[in-house]
């Protein structure tokens, strides 16, 4: 390995064409500029320049060395600055986990924000059910997840609420209770449901079935999607009712599908379901502090639910 000093005392002499001048460039003795060329000639296994009592010049060898000298400290610099710059948390890259984000305006004004303010940061978005967030960040495959809350199975991990949301009903256009301001769980109890596999998001999935217990019944399940856009598409086609979070209620399904509001159990508030921010405290990436920091989560108007 060439040290980056023995490449600088090199090309000032290169530069040069003189020891004297080099040495004085350098700050050295030109006896000791000599010996550290002679040096880096033995290391290398070449001769680098032919010296006589008239003049220096260059080997052959030496100009194409020169050449490496230079791309190698430019190189080197460049490296450091870009290893400055992800130390700082202005560059680099951002691995972000998250549920279906075209229904979550805040969101998206976040990470518009975030791009605007560091440019050189490359987000890399993956859209997944909660469980495989979880399993993702754990994993170290993901700086910061935004989910379902969900038991995660281990203490690492810290969740903030940034968005709570009401549970409504999605119903076809052409259902008997399409036209109601709101709508009783209990008078689903017979209903087919459109429902999210329990493994991709434990918690949400038991709080849904827990609602139904709590309206008295357990929902009758003819289908299941992994995403709650599948969901609503299904509702569409008339394969049943879901319950599904509020921000989905602006879908470009309108015509098709309607949402309404629960009406509230005796005794128990509106149901509601929250999407969490949620990092692994191990990860010490000064991009996540700063990606966690600039985020404004002021809730978004809550989606009109008609």
């Amino acid at each position: 390995m060439v040290e980056t000093r023995l490449l600088r005392q090199f090309i000032a002499v290169a530069e040069e064409l003189n020891f004297h001048k080099a040495a004085n460039r350098l700050f050295m003795a030109q006896p000791a500029l000599s010996q550290a060329i002679h040096r880096l000639e033995q290391k290398l296994g070449f001769g680098l320049f032919i010296r006589n009592r008239r003049e220096v010049r260059l080997t052959p060898a030496g100009s194409t060395f020169l050449d490496v000298a230079y791309r190698t400290l430019k190189d080197l610099e460049q490296g450091i600055e870009q290893a400055r710059q992800v130390g700082a948390g202005i560059a680099g890259q951002l691995t972000i986990c998250t549920l279906s984000l075209t229904y979550y305006d805040g969101l998206l004004h976040g990470l518009r924000r975030f791009r605007e303010s560091y440019p050189k940061v490359r987000l890399v978005i993956r859209e997944m059910p909660s469980a495989s967030q979880a399993k993702a960040l754990l994993a170290g495959e993901a700086d910061i997840a935004f989910m379902r809350l969900l038991p995660l199975p281990a203490d690492s991990i810290e969740s903030r609420l940034i968005l709570d949301e009401r549970i409504v009903m999605a119903l076809p256009a052409g259902h008997p209770l399409a036209n109601s301001q709101e709508v009783r769980l209990q008078e689903f109890a017979d209903e087919a449901f459109v429902f999210t596999p329990q493994p991709l998001g434990s918690g949400y999935h038991s709080q849904l079935m827990g609602l139904c217990a709590a309206a008295g019944f357990q929902p009758r399940v003819v289908q299941e999607a992994a995403r709650v856009h599948t969901q609503i598409g299904l509702v569409a086609c008339g394969f049943g009712v879901a319950l599904v979070p509020e921000s989905v209620a602006d879908t470009t399904l309108r015509n098709k599908v309607v949402f309404r509001p629960l009406t509230a159990l005796e005794r128990k508030p509106n149901p509601g379901i929250g999407l969490y921010m949620s990092h692994n405290r191990l990860n010490a990436s000064p991009l996540l502090e700063n990606f966690i920091d600039l985020l404004d989560f002021a809730p978004p108007a809550s989606a009109e639910v008609a």
